[in-house]
Formats: structure tokens, C-alpha cells, sequence
């Protein structure tokens, strides 16, 4: 098995964002399974419970927002040919149910700027812009998704932290693609103030 190995750089130029603990090549044929933290399997597996219950509770508190997206907030929507094209993206948030007193049940913040990059046997996705940002790696899964690790960058930080090393700031998540040229990230069980992300992905211009 792999040690747990995502090493991300801070800067998104053609720097590779792979690099196994013992060598400066990724390995053949790396599973997200042999990267994963246990917790963070837990989470994958539990996709569809984090979904029953964050959905009902975006409904009941922003009925008409989730209606008018039945695609993206549709949990067995996933088409052939999940895997995100490299390039530059458009990219929103929505958060669906609110953990603590503070938080809604429906959030939805507007669109910011990510970006994917072919890093040879994965690829890397970074949300580029906005106050909390995933950065981390898309591997292959299956024909309808893919699955996503990384951590999250948060405010006027510059570097990310290495997968594994802080619980509360690791990510997991898959990729599916919802329609032509559109694709939805979803996280279930993040850390902070939602019981389930959804991030819609669609080409930037």
C-alpha cells in the first residue's frame, strides 16, 4: 500500500502536484483506495446518508433553489464519461444543511474560478479564487465518477497543507458529470457548517 502521499503545491503552474513519499514519479495504476484515510473512506461510503439527510433540509428551507436545479441536486444523477477535462472552469458552492446554530440549511454562494490540470495518471483540481478552496487530486473510479482528495485552503493562505496531516482540513469527494459540459463535485460530511457540498463545475468563456 501507498503511504499517504498528496504533496500540493501553492503555485498552479506546471509544477506536478503528485509526488509519491518515496519517489518523483506516481506510481502505476495509484488508487484513491491505497491514498484515502480510513476516515475519509468512511465518508465516500456513506455518500447516500449525507444525502438523505442534508437533502430534505435544503428543501424545507429554500424550497424553490433546490426545484430549480433538478440535475444538480439529484443524488443518482451521474452520466458516462465522468472525467473533468483539463482547463479552466466556473465553479459554485452550495451547502445543504447547516451544522450548529449558525448555519442555514440552504447556502449558495456565487460563481468563482477552478482549474484542472492533467498531472499524467490523475489529475488536479483547484478552486482558484473565493474564501475556502479545495485543492487536491481527481482519480479514476468508474465510468460515471471519479474521486476526489485534497485539503482545503482557507482565507489569505498561499500553500496547502499535506493531505493526511490535519483531519478537519482533508477532503473527499466524487465527480460526476450531469449534463453536456457540466459536472457537480460533491462532498459529503465536510468538516465545517454543511452535512453535504456540491460544487457545479462548468467551462469557463
Amino acid at each position: 500500500m501507498l503511504p499517504v502521499a498528496i504533496a500540493l503545491a501553492a503555485g498552479l503552474g506546471g509544477c506536478s502536484v503528485y509526488r509519491e513519499a518515496t519517489s518523483s514519479s506516481p506510481p502505476t495504476n495509484v488508487s484513491w483506495q491505497s491514498v484515502a484515510t480510513a476516515a475519509d473512506r468512511d465518508r465516500i461510503r456513506d455518500w447516500r446518508k449525507a444525502w438523505d439527510e442534508a437533502l430534505p433540509l435544503a428543501r424545507k428551507a429554500d424550497a424553490k433553489a433546490i426545484a430549480a436545479e433538478p440535475l444538480l441536486f439529484d443524488p443518482d444523477r451521474a452520466l458516462a464519461d465522468a472525467a473533468l477535462p483539463q482547463g479552466n472552469y466556473r465553479c459554485r458552492t452550495f451547502k445543504l444543511g447547516g451544522k450548529g446554530t449558525a448555519m442555514r440549511d440552504f447556502t449558495a454562494y456565487p460563481w468563482f474560478d477552478c482549474r484542472v490540470a492533467d498531472e499524467g495518471e490523475v489529475k488536479s483540481m483547484h478552486k482558484v479564487t473565493g474564501s475556502q478552496r479545495p485543492t487536491g487530486l481527481i482519480f479514476p473510479h468508474d465510468a460515471t465518477r471519479q474521486v476526489f482528495l485534497g485539503t482545503l485552503v482557507l482565507g489569505d493562505e498561499t500553500s496547502p497543507l499535506r493531505y493526511g496531516l490535519d483531519a478537519d482540513r482533508d477532503m473527499i469527494g466524487y465527480v460526476e458529470r450531469i449534463g453536456p459540459k457540466r459536472w457537480r463535485l460533491v462532498f459529503p460530511r465536510p468538516r465545517f457548517e454543511s452535512v453535504l457540498d456540491v460544487v457545479e463545475l462548468i467551462p469557463a468563456g
